[in-house]
């Protein structure tokens, strides 16, 4: 008597994950459509006066309403990780000469370790998604059969690959202009802004896929 078993295929975790590269800067699609993300500071509105928060409103609404393309808001919100700021004070207390001063530093290392454990302290990041979706981006073909037929036609496959590159060329400076845009507009309203650069965003889209997991991680350096 033979069992009859069905084998379930695991995807691979890239399969869950929409984006096709990031390169230059820039994060491309799935879909071939191209993202640029702009870190953006925290503004304390509340103790701004009610004169200068209405201007800041204003100032952000006259940015809204500029924009003739869609961008998405995202904010970011991790546990403080205060370890790198101890070890800092841990090796200050060794380093001390007088005892006193020993004490008062290891007791203040105490004293922060027990505030944050007992205090939930969130850090928060602020970041605006620029979109610019050409159509001219070819789309890659996957499957047993194309599979094939790239082996057998290696030379296409570079200079196709060459192709999508010299289109990113292409397409990046429209969509630096909406970066630019966008940073023209919020520099009105008192915020500072910065795009990530490659390593900068895929140290961002590792945090999102594997939160818990970056504390302590060096990742790769990127040409």
């Amino acid at each position: 008597m033979t069992d009859n078993k069905t084998t379930i295929k695991s995807k691979a975790s890239q399969d869950f994950v929409p984006i096709k590269e990031i390169r230059d800067g820039v994060v491309v699609l799935n879909n071939n459509s191209l993202r640029m993300i702009v870190m953006v500071s925290s503004l304390n509105f509340s103790l701004k006066s009610e004169g200068e928060q209405q201007a800041i409103i204003n100032q952000y609404q006259s940015f809204l309403n500029s924009l003739d393309f869609s961008v998405q808001f995202l904010i970011q919100s991790r546990d403080l990780n205060i370890e790198p700021y101890l070890e800092v004070l841990r090796k200050k207390e060794a380093e001390q000469t007088d005892e006193l001063l020993r004490m008062q530093t290891k007791e203040y290392v105490e004293f922060v370790r027990e505030f944050v454990k007992a205090t939930k302290i969130v850090n928060k990041n602020f970041y605006i998604v620029v979109p610019y979706d050409p159509a001219l981006l070819g789309t890659k073909q996957t499957g047993p059969v194309f599979n094939f037929i790239n082996k057998l036609f290696g030379s296409k496959q570079k200079e196709k690959e060459q192709s999508e590159k010299d289109k990113l060329n292409e397409y990046k400076p429209q969509l630096q202009q909406r970066v630019d845009t966008v940073i023209q507009g919020l520099s009105r309203t008192g915020v500072k802004t910065a795009p990530l650069n490659t390593e900068e965003l895929i140290e961002l889209f590792y945090t999102l896929y594997n939160p818990g997991e970056t504390e302590n991680i060096k990742l790769p350096q990127t040409q």
